[in-house]
């Protein structure tokens, strides 16, 4: 039983009265007949209306009612690193928006290998359990106070940070979603940001293509493999990809590969020096790692690039310095929190690739989609190379 203050005015002055009852409940008119019974100025100064029954368990009622419940949507928790079989399918809260936020309800969730990354603890992540996924397309459904620009019914969509994209409503900070022009369907943008602008910061920024370079891509045939090669071939590059299987190989030709090699039928080393003349190509996108690593390496001509953006196959092998200065070879690890560290850039990015989308550039291809509670089976389709193109998870 707690004790329910009601201020009542007297003719000079204010007065506190604490009435037993219950938070969860409202004492009955017998109980409250008996505080007024013993309380006579309480009792006198009650409006009359007050002192009726109904009214008085009505007042008691609208002082003593419990704060709403908080809303519950359901989301894909991880409680400990490992596998598939840790992605667990929960409820979880939802707040409020607070100033700078939005509240999104998501309609599409991209799956990226660096939620691999995360779940087996290759990255680490701020705490355990975490919501995993880091890009998603969905309906503004409510904005924090005091915020311009943004509006309940926004399509919008982000990628990038913060994580906790695998839940069917979450709150984001309003300076890290774009919007979504209305010619692309909100599949097709949750499939696309991440991998889209990843292809663009290693095209135009990490080695900035151009026509008469020789590209070499890793995973054709792949999420973000596919963009590069349609974008690399727009640009003017001869592009030459390695893939897993012949489907894959006709997936990759179609996107805009000159030669495509299946890795698991011929050295792609040799093959590489063979369709250059042994010159070698200008840069490797590798996101592959531990297997192709030194390959593409050796792959590469004089003064070339090694752009290592993934490891699907684990962590490359230390590389002594003596290695890239035989050729004085550049290498880097971009990612691609690093390139779009403000707004502004942001925002070009992200309207370069919806862009090429709208022009033709570039041709989405959503391969596979699987309900968001089914995301382990998901996750261990495209760690066993069952998957192509982008992979999306439908809440």
């Amino acid at each position: 039983m707690g004790l329910l203050p009601i201020r009542i005015r007297f003719q000079n002055h204010c007065s506190t009265q604490l009435l037993c009852a219950s938070y969860h409940c409202i004492p009955n008119s017998r109980h409250f007949s008996q505080i007024l019974s013993n309380n006579k100025n309480l009792s006198k100064c009650l409006p009359f209306t007050l002192r009726t029954h109904k009214s008085v368990v009505r007042a008691l009622a609208t002082e003593s009612a419990s704060p709403p419940a908080a809303k519950m949507v359901k989301a894909i928790r991880v409680h400990e690193l490992g596998g598939p079989e840790v992605l667990k399918w929960e409820d979880v809260e939802v707040g409020e928006p607070k100033e700078g936020e939005v509240r999104v309800k998501n309609k599409a969730i991209g799956l990226n290998f660096i939620d691999v990354y995360f779940r087996k603890g290759v990255y680490k992540t701020a705490t355990v359990p975490y919501t995993p996924g880091v890009e998603a397309c969905g309906v503004v459904t409510a904005v924090g106070p005091g915020l311009t620009g943004r509006q309940v019914g926004d399509l919008v969509a982000y990628a990038g940070q913060p994580m906790g994209s695998y839940a069917e409503e979450q709150i984001l900070p309003a300076n890290r979603i774009v919007p979504v022009p209305p010619s692309i369907d909100p599949t097709v943008a949750a499939s696309l940001l991440l991998k889209g602008m990843t292809a663009q910061f290693l095209l135009r920024s990490c080695f900035k293509v151009e026509p008469g370079h020789t590209v070499l891509v890793h995973a054709a045939a792949g999420g973000v493999g596919s963009l590069l090669c349609q974008w690399a071939n727009a640009l003017g590059a001869t592009v030459i990809g390695t893939v897993s299987t012949k489907e894959k190989a006709a997936q990759a030709k179609e996107d805009g590969c000159h030669h495509v090699i299946i890795y698991k039928e011929e050295d792609f080393v040799a093959r590489v020096k063979e369709i250059t003349s042994d010159n070698g190509v200008e840069v490797v996108y590798d996101s592959v790692g531990k297997d192709t690593f030194e390959g593409s390496l050796a792959c590469l001509k004089t003064r070339g690039y090694m752009v290592s953006f993934g490891q699907s196959s684990g962590a490359p092998d230390p590389v002594p310095l003596s290695t890239i200065a035989v050729k004085s070879l550049f290498l880097t690890r971009p990612r691609l929190f690093n390139y779009a560290v403000t707004r502004d850039e942001l925002l070009e990015m992200a309207g370069e690739v919806f862009g090429n989308v709208q022009s033709g550039v570039l041709r989405v291809r959503v391969n596979h989609t699987y309900p968001l509670s089914q995301a382990a089976q998901a996750h261990e389709d495209l760690e066993n190379r069952k998957t192509s193109g982008s992979v999306v998870l439908i809440p």
